[in-house]
């Protein structure tokens, strides 16, 4: 009961602002002038007589053009103007360059319309200073850890994502703290005059003042070393530095090729490989490796909103080889694939249907290719203080939502900017079945063995991709509780 009242004081909270400075929002996203005179349209078609695209500063007009299926002198069925309006808005907007996407018709004649695309560019350029902590979310990091602020990084993340107006990404990482990480990349999707292919080059250096090393009974991770005031002299236990080159195809508006290769050397503490700890961290008993990683992934992806779809479908099927395989050790071969469903239901009511698989070949793989759930967003919503290794994995997703509340907090002070600030409030509840299993399955008690948990929360969404998630949930052990989670485009 008290983490329920927590979740309702945190939406009170959060939401009393918001609803005390919102308007409603009476901005459409579409604007339809002279409509009236398509209705004496006789045939079923109508050509688009003139495309402009207005509001771009840095990002160059043919990216914008890229995005739209249809171009200046094609035609377009009558019936399917409105819906295909609404597509190419939903690809302009997925490009994430834009606060504000907007398509204005003006019928010409019968049998011609002159179409305005209107946009209104975010801010690309982020120095973003960094503090956060270093455990696999939040939860873990205030209940285990009691929120200390000896394990949380700081620095400065430079990224600008429209570096050349062509939607290219440069990031930089300065991180000091519990780890220490410098570390750049550059990603060009539209390396080409076609803008059909793209390339992505990357690398850096990494320490760590602790290492994971195996999981515990209590399926939770074992670290070394393990006396806290020992972690506070030692020296890092954890070295590597690594580089990284993909090169992108994109087929259509949906598709993508995606082809990757990255080497990495990483160099542990001696004591690692111990009897005591775990000699199977790289497979071979050393304690130091330089993994070659070869990857290949099929990505489809036709969305409303690629931050946070309400209707579409995604899908993927991803290969990976790590390792040469010739001398022992570090071997893998692994498969994912996985596929999403996003269903507007009517009245302002949403589904999700979610499945993720994943194997790794052969079964008997070193504990550093053994996880399964519980790393990124990779889990189980209600078992999120729990890692569950695995070298097969299967994962069935589905959730319930509601839309509540959709508002815009005027903004005044960077016009050109910015003019509205959107809050858009979602109920949810959720369900989650998955399964992990590992061939080596030492003392842990949440492998090889059909998993489930759900709950209730809710989705708080607003400027550049950012979403709080708020969440109750219990699961199959009878644990129950409240869980945070935050995603950011920054």
């Amino acid at each position: 009961m008290n983490d329920l009242k927590k979740i309702i004081y945190c939406c009170i909270i959060i939401l009393t602002p918001v609803l005390s400075f919102a308007q409603k929002s009476t901005t459409s996203n579409f604007s339809f002038v002279d409509t009236a005179k398509l209705w004496g349209n006789t045939g079923n078609k109508v050509c688009v007589k003139d495309l402009q695209v207005t509001g771009t500063k840095q990002t160059k007009v043919y990216i914008v053009y890229r995005e739209i299926q249809f171009k200046k002198g094609d035609s377009i069925v009558l019936a399917d103007l409105y819906k295909e309006l609404e597509q190419a808005r939903f690809q302009v907007y997925n490009t994430t360059l834009f606060n504000e996407v907007k398509f204005e018709l003006i019928a010409l004649d019968a049998a011609n319309v002159h179409i305005n695309v209107q946009v209104l560019e975010r801010w690309y350029l982020y120095p973003v200073p960094q503090f956060k902590w270093i455990d696999r979310n939040f939860n873990e990091w205030y209940r285990t850890y009691k929120a200390s602020l000896s394990r949380v990084n700081y620095g400065i993340k430079f990224v600008h994502y429209n570096l050349s107006g062509r939607r290219d990404q440069l990031r930089i990482y300065f991180i000091n703290g519990y780890t220490r990480n410098v570390s750049f990349s550059y990603t060009a999707p539209y390396s080409n005059k076609k803008l059909t292919e793209g390339f992505t080059i990357g690398g850096g250096y990494l320490q760590k003042r602790e290492l994971s090393i195996k999981t515990n009974s209590n399926d939770s991770l074992l670290f070394y070393p393990s006396d806290s005031a020992v972690k506070a002299k030692a020296d890092f236990v954890y070295k590597s530095w690594y580089v990284h080159a993909g090169y992108t195809i994109s087929r259509g508006f949906f598709t993508k090729h995606i082809f990757g290769a990255a080497y990495t050397y990483i160099k542990i503490a001696d004591s690692v490989i111990d009897k005591r700890y775990n000699p199977n961290y790289f497979g071979d008993s050393v304690s130091s490796k330089g993994l070659f990683d070869l990857n290949y992934r099929l990505q489809y992806a036709n969305v409303d909103n690629g931050s946070y779809p309400l209707k579409g479908k995604t899908a993927f099927v991803a290969l990976q080889k790590r390792g040469l395989g010739f001398t022992g050790g570090v071997n893998m071969f692994m498969v994912e694939a996985g596929w999403n469903r996003y269903y507007d239901l009517g009245k302002k009511w949403y589904g999700i249907a979610q499945v993720f698989g994943s194997i790794k070949l052969p079964f008997d793989q070193a504990y550093i290719n053994q996880r399964g759930f519980g790393y990124g967003e990779n889990y189980l919503r209600g078992l999120e203080y729990y890692v569950i290794d695995g070298v097969a994995t299967a994962l069935i997703k589905s959730t319930i939502k509601k839309k509540l509340l959709s508002v815009n907090i005027p903004f005044k002070y960077f016009p050109k900017l910015l003019t509205k600030i959107p809050i858009t409030v979602f109920a949810k509840t959720f369900t989650d079945v998955g399964y992990a299993y590992t061939k080596k399955k030492y003392d842990t008690n949440l492998n090889n063995r059909l998993l489930y948990s759900g709950g209730f929360g809710i989705d708080i969404l607003t400027l550049y991709d950012i979403n709080l998630r708020i969440e109750y949930s219990f699961n199959q052990l009878g644990e129950k509780g409240l869980f945070l989670h935050n995603q950011s485009g920054f």
